[in-house]
């Protein structure tokens, strides 16, 4: 379905309540339940440095696109999330791709790292720098989703700017 065609579905007045009854953001057809994929990893590295055990559950979290998600979850409106992203402002999805992409390459990066039997202390200090740059970049998203942020802001250099800060 085309970008116009799914707009003007998701205006319908029953789908904007099936929206909002879903938590998902009428405006901008994004739902914040995506990030808590990205969050449950940022938690265990936050919990690394007091509990080296929970390693192994951090290397086996697995990035997932926003439809991959949806689909896996079960998220109450999990059809509703899926449809309203297609019908969502092209700018606003990339926008969200881009600093969740940028997420997941934190993510993958600081699991390739840790892999390498590092000794815990070590561990735990790329884990704090990892936080460090995954939170802002969540907080971003998040604002993304409630339409807080103008999308066209946040280009892959405006990104790679913002980690560098």
């Amino acid at each position: 379905m085309k970008y116009q065609h799914c707009a003007e579905a998701v205006q319908a007045p029953d789908f904007a309540r099936q929206l909002a009854d879903a938590n998902i953001n009428p405006a901008t057809g994004l739902a914040t339940d995506y990030l808590n994929h990205f969050n449950e990893a940022i938690m265990l590295l936050e919990m690394l440095p007091d509990c080296p055990d929970c390693l192994d559950d951090f290397l086996a979290w697995r990035p997932m696109s926003y439809r991959e998600h949806f689909m896996a979850s079960r998220f109450k409106g999990r059809d509703a999330a899926i449809a309203a992203y297609d019908a969502a402002n092209p700018a606003l999805r990339d926008c969200l791709n881009t600093l969740t992409g940028t997420m997941t390459t934190v993510l993958r990066a600081t699991a390739t790292a840790m892999k390498a039997d590092m000794p815990p202390q070590v561990a735990a200090a790329l884990a704090c720098h990892a936080v460090a740059w995954l939170k802002p970049l969540a907080t971003r998203a998040g604002a993304v989703i409630n339409g807080k942020l103008d999308a066209t802001a946040y280009d892959a250099q405006a990104v790679a700017d913002l980690l560098m800060k």
